[in-house]
């Protein structure tokens, strides 16, 4: 249950960024994402609609085909996984439903719908997308749908659409970054073999950040706009998903947070529609930067570069 809940994250994860790339050169090669007109084009929204239905119920069908098929079928029962990996994957699943949201959000936004609009139905989609996979396992003798995986899911569209009632814009922006730990070759099956598996398997290495627009709240003109302050939280030492296996195998795992800053690229102001595309895509990840941690092993600790 474990390898089959990871495999499912790996994919949706990978879609996410294929997508990202993807899209991004067609709003770019359009027009610019902050000029969107609010006449409705009935050719993009098919467009966006009709391509985005047909890829994504192709995975589907690919999923069924790979995983559940040959699985025995039950009635629709929960699987509690939530004290699985320091809850790091129940992030990364927020992470996800997050970034669906602000990518369908300006695929609305380019096929003409009005902001508001465009964010509501940014926020549904990455729950249409992602509620499939629980409804799924919660049919399946062998796994069960997963409460915190719900719950995760609808926290990260609500923070994409929430920000947008409020300020009618982003100004906490959810971000990723990553560096390789030294417990992937304790259970490469697991963990990761090689450093692209392990970007998506390893959540010893996987940290999630809030990156807060300063310049949007010190309200100064003169302060960069693209500075930002970052909060992170991971997790280390968690070679097995549980901590009593953890715990069995002479392992102690614990949580880490961070303070650190972070520069957004979005918020830099250029001409450039490919620096856009570019600056827009690497809005997901957060940038290497100086850090302070925070956990119970060294209380403090300091990095002068963060990953």
């Amino acid at each position: 249950m474990k390898m089959h809940r990871k495999k499912i994250q790996i994919l949706t994860t990978t879609l996410l960024f294929v997508f990202l790339f993807v899209f991004s050169n067609t709003l770019y090669a359009q027009q610019d994402s902050t000029t969107h007109k609010d006449t409705l084009n009935k050719k993009r929204l098919f467009w966006v609609v009709g391509t985005s239905t047909v890829l994504y119920s192709g995975t589907l069908v690919g999923l069924n085909e790979l995983w559940y098929k040959n699985s025995p079928r039950t009635s629709f029962h929960f699987f509690n996984d939530n004290a699985q990996w320091r809850q790091i994957d129940k992030i990364g699943h927020a992470y996800s439903a997050y970034h669906v949201s602000r990518l369908s959000t300006e695929l609305f936004r380019w096929s003409g719908l009005k902001p508001k609009n465009a964010v509501l139905w940014g926020a549904i989609t990455s729950q249409l997308m992602m509620t499939p996979i629980e409804i799924f396992d919660g049919f399946s003798a062998e796994y069960g749908a997963s409460w915190g995986d719900v719950v995760a899911n609808f926290s990260g569209g609500l923070l994409w659409w929430g920000q947008h009632q409020i300020w009618n814009e982003p100004h906490i922006h959810f971000k990723y970054s990553f560096q390789q730990s030294p417990y992937a070759q304790f259970r490469p099956n697991v963990l990761g073999k090689n450093l692209r598996e392990q970007l998506l398997k390893d959540y010893n290495g996987q940290t999630y950040w809030l990156s807060v627009d300063l310049h949007h709240f010190l309200r100064k003109e003169k302060f960069p706009r693209w500075l930002n302050l970052a909060v992170g939280t991971g997790a280390n030492r968690m070679v097995f998903a549980r901590e009593p296996e953890n715990n069995l195998n002479g392992y102690s795992s614990y949580r880490q947070y961070y303070l650190s800053f972070d520069i957004h690229l979005p918020n830099i102001r250029t001409r450039s529609k490919f620096l856009k595309k570019v600056f827009w895509t690497l809005g997901t990840i957060r940038l290497p930067a100086p850090a302070l941690e925070f956990n119970k092993i060294d209380k403090v600790k300091w990095h002068w570069l963060y990953f």
